[in-house]
């Protein structure tokens, strides 16, 4: 399959549902070429929509992604939405090995196959979907937390280190949105998908360096974050 070379080329990593999904549909809607690669089959199909199923932890994941970035014939934006975190059990500590696997390591291998890409095309735009739980540590979910704040510090200093050649690149963190990831029980100011959506839409177009929504619940964690710190210390 082969894309226009005149439209607007985006890769989504985890795209089979939640804020991926959507903004699959919003991009393909607004004519752009997508490709779009999660560990699950997408319920998605249209014209100008390309699918692979591949595990960001796998070992053939780099291959698949330059695969995609081939057949687009570049990318110019690439969304890593692609995110896991489950709270903590002492009798699964896999489970938060994974959450830094996907939401970190993946993103980091999933750069490193784009960038060079983009940066051979003359430029591109990289965002990255962190998180508000970026603030502090996390009692409750610390790998989660932990893979937050590494994601978007990574995220900002390639914002810097990238200028130069072309390439931007954006951190949208989120507090709770309406998706199978909000698993706390107390989910202040959820925002539905379709609004989170808007604002990575919006991100694609403003390129700004970070993007915190909802403002009120980012203020507050970061009030908030000397407190849960002092907790996890006692």
């Amino acid at each position: 399959m082969s894309f226009d070379q005149d439209r607007q080329r985006a890769l989504i990593v985890g795209n089979s549902d939640g804020i991926g999904l959507e903004l699959t549909r919003r991009l393909v809607d607004a004519g752009w070429a997508v490709a779009g690669l999660s560990r699950s089959p997408s319920s998605f199909s249209a014209p100008g929509y390309e699918h692979r199923v591949v595990d960001v932890t796998s070992p053939d994941y780099r291959m698949v992604l330059a695969d995609a970035v081939v057949t687009l014939g570049g990318v110019d934006a690439c969304v890593y939405a692609a995110g896991v975190g489950d709270l903590f059990d002492p009798a699964d500590l896999s489970a938060q090995t994974r959450a830094l696997e996907v939401n970190l390591v993946g993103a980091a291998r999933t750069i490193e196959v784009v960038v060079p890409a983009m940066v051979a095309n003359g430029g591109g735009h990289i965002v990255g979907l962190s998180s508000i739980a970026d603030a502090t540590a996390s009692v409750e979910a610390p790998a989660y937390a932990a893979s937050k704040v590494g994601l978007s510090r990574y995220l900002l200093g390639l914002r810097g280190a990238l200028r130069s050649h072309g390439v931007a690149v954006s951190t949208i963190r989120f507090g709770f949105v309406d998706t199978k990831m909000a698993k706390s029980p107390i989910k202040p100011m959820m925002m539905s998908v379709d609004k989170a959506v808007g604002v990575v839409v919006d991100c694609l177009r403003t390129r700004r360096a970070v993007v915190s929504r909802p403002r009120p619940i980012s203020l507050l964690a970061r009030a908030m974050g000397p407190l849960v710190t002092a907790r996890a210390r006692r």
